[in-house]
């Protein structure tokens, strides 16, 4: 996949915020399916985040040069998107892990690094399904390898990977701010989820089977979603909310 398949047309604004934005365009294991999903997902993220007046430097962290992570701390938020799953030793899981499907420790290293280096400096950071789980292992989180009743969270054998999932959100959290309800349709299509929360964070959403959907820092702007604002199947007044309030963080001094 190459990086004009995703990158929105049109001029950049001029005067916004400027975002990092990480994903792994080409990671292992992708399909053609999936790939029409990345492109999908990352041109609907980039396109809002231009929507709101805020320009973007796109990282494809499966790119032979990806440069310095702590460059991250240099723009004015940090964005990572979803993709293949986490190495499972950056958590603590040294066997193999059932349904592993894209892993990269490469990517992994590079995105850890830039998440650290963006809260160390400040940086709001919005982390989604990949992006919200290395959120918590940069913390010292862990993760679930695989969920064994995947029902709420992906579909079945010949059924579409994503689907409508309820979640519930914990009041008085950063999300149900931004969500602007307690009880959400989201889109969701995952394996993997939170287990225990990185040092600092707190859950701010989970799913009607209790998994972690969402974890933020209660005093940093530090987010982190399970589900896919960006599907464009999904609620485009929740995702130009939560994408809003994101971009609206990143145009305050740090």
């Amino acid at each position: 996949m190459h990086r004009h398949e995703v990158e929105p047309p049109g001029p950049a604004p001029v005067g916004g915020p400027r975002i990092a934005v990480l994903v792994s365009l080409n990671f292992p294991d992708l399909t053609e399916p999936v790939a029409d999903l990345v492109r999908r997902f990352t041109g609907t993220a980039l396109a809002t985040l231009r929507e709101l007046g805020a320009d973007h430097r796109l990282v494809d962290t499966s790119a032979d040069a990806l440069g310095d992570p702590a460059e991250a701390a240099d723009l004015d938020g940090l964005l990572v998107l979803g993709g293949g799953d986490v190495d499972g030793a950056l958590y603590g899981v040294t066997g193999p892990v059932p349904h592993s499907y894209g892993v990269d420790r490469r990517a992994d290293d590079h995105t850890l690094a830039a998440i650290r280096a963006a809260v160390a400096a400040g940086r709001p950071v919005l982390g989604i399904c990949r992006g919200h789980q290395l959120v918590n292992v940069a913390h010292g989180g862990t993760l679930i390898p695989d969920l064994e009743d995947h029902r709420l969270h992906r579909g079945g054998p010949g059924q579409p990977m994503f689907l409508d999932e309820k979640v519930t959100v914990t009041p008085g959290t950063r999300v149900a701010d931004l969500a602007g309800e307690l009880r959400l349709t989201v889109r969701s299509g995952h394996h993997q989820a939170v287990d225990r929360v990185g040092g600092g964070l707190v859950v701010a959403a989970r799913a009607d089977d209790g998994v972690v959907e969402a974890v933020e820092h209660p005093e940093r702007w530090v987010v982190g979603v399970q589900w896919h604002p960006e599907d464009p199947d999904g609620a485009d007044a929740h995702r130009r909310r939560l994408f809003a309030g994101f971009v609206a963080a990143c145009a305050r001094p740090a």
